[in-house]
């Protein structure tokens, strides 16, 4: 029986990729396959292969279903800004309809455990009135939060929960990166997002010196997804 999610974040830079990955290797230490597709990313890098994302090349590595990176990230644009400021500048449509079609024949492949991981936070621009969300409302995927836990985080992660319930989907579970370890009054902060938002905390990852996936996956209890 395979299951997917879509990875969305409280904001840009809050470990989305991080957590990704780390959940992506515990699955595959469950002996699970893996699958995962990064539908649009900015802030590429130039290569002789092509433009290259760190964050898909990072969920690619953790995949044990053969992938190429077109099929993981159909989307990528070299300047380091907002997607669709990105793509306007590229001259592309950046529409839902131009990554369905790309993230549903990764979710054809029936891994065990598939991660659709989205950009930014959970209501980011694409063309014309199009949102990221809409693509994970169009593949109907339950939704894992990344919380970057930092001063504010509890606005942010409320206020996500809040949207990802009215567009009608899932809150599959949530993630609490601590990227701020030294926040004021953690452990009450984290006390307060247990309590108010409504699905299991997957596990709290620290501050590390070294992040890698595997390290990352320690901290995670994939039983606790439906």
């Amino acid at each position: 029986m395979s299951a997917a999610y879509f990875i969305t974040g409280t904001d840009t830079d809050i470990g989305k990729t991080t957590v990704a990955a780390g959940l992506l290797h515990a699955a595959r230490l469950a002996g699970l396959s893996t699958a995962a597709g990064k539908p649009v990313a900015s802030g590429c890098d130039v290569t002789p292969k092509g433009l290259r994302n760190a964050d898909a090349l990072a969920l690619m590595a953790q995949c044990s279903v053969p992938l190429t990176y077109a099929q993981v990230n159909p989307m990528a644009f070299e300047p380091p800004i907002a997607p669709h400021l990105a793509a306007r500048e590229a001259g592309v449509a950046l529409t839902v309809q131009s990554l369905l079609e790309p993230m549903r024949e990764i979710l054809d492949l029936q891994a065990d455990f598939t991660l659709i991981e989205g950009a930014g936070g959970w209501r980011v621009p694409l063309a014309d009135q199009d949102n990221l969300s809409d693509l994970a409302i169009a593949l109907d995927l339950p939704v894992i939060l990344v919380v970057g836990v930092r001063l504010g985080c509890i606005n942010h992660a409320l206020l996500t929960a809040e949207a990802i319930a009215r567009d009608g989907l899932q809150l599959a579970g949530w993630v609490a990166n601590i990227i701020d370890s030294k926040t004021a009054r953690l452990e009450e902060n984290l006390a307060t997002l247990a309590e108010r938002i409504p699905a299991p905390c997957l596990g709290r990852v620290p501050k590390m010196k070294l992040v890698t996936a595997e390290a990352v996956a320690g901290h995670l209890q994939l039983d606790l997804l439906d």
